[in-house]
């Protein structure tokens, strides 16, 4: 073997350990949260409080499509004054300017790191860690869907935020990306 021959190989091998490592690299998991805290002892606390909706990433456009018409969402997460579930509160402002309340309980079940939502069998929630401190990241799987939900404490996270999130999500093959415009002021929740 020439020592061309010897460089080109090494080259090769190099050029695909390089392509190995950053498919390895970027598709990396992030780590699932477990609602119920360390032996259900933190249960619900990081997860209570408000959070607003940044952006979403799916397989499809139609996944997301229910996103389309909404400028900025505010939600609230409680306790319940039931063990083991989270309500959850939600003003979407619309771009065309009108406000929608809306309300979910999510039901947490023991060895489960799941969310199930309350009238939708169907519909499952993973939390997820964010490579923002102060974000968090839902994997929502239905009947003829998945998507990936990025949130934060803020309306405007760093701008790096919500760049890992898209590429993160279209390394785990969501290739259709949606953030909200957040343009118009966030509706008031109620405070029921």
């Amino acid at each position: 073997m020439s020592l061309r021959m010897f460089h080109q190989i090494w080259a090769a091998f190099l050029y695909f350990y390089g392509i190995l490592y950053d498919s390895i690299y970027l598709c990396s998991k992030p780590d699932q949260l477990n609602p119920l805290g360390v032996n259900g002892k933190e249960f619900p606390g990081p997860y209570l409080g408000q959070w607003y909706f940044i952006a979403g990433a799916a397989p499809t456009q139609e996944e997301l499509a229910i996103f389309v018409p909404v400028d900025n969402i505010l939600f609230n997460m409680a306790a319940s004054h039931v063990p083991q579930k989270l309500q959850l509160r939600a003003t979407i402002r619309m771009k065309n300017g009108h406000c929608v309340p809306r309300e979910w309980t999510y039901h947490l079940t023991e060895g489960s790191t799941d969310l199930k939502t309350e009238g939708r069998p169907d519909m499952k929630t993973e939390l997820f860690s964010s490579f923002c401190p102060d974000g968090i990241m839902l994997r929502e799987t239905g009947q003829g869907y998945q998507r990936f939900l990025l949130y934060n404490r803020s309306p405007n996270p760093p701008e790096e935020c919500v760049n890992e999130f898209r590429s993160l999500t279209f390394c785990l093959d969501s290739k259709a990306f949606l953030q909200t415009p957040r343009e118009l002021e966030a509706c008031e929740l109620s405070r029921d």
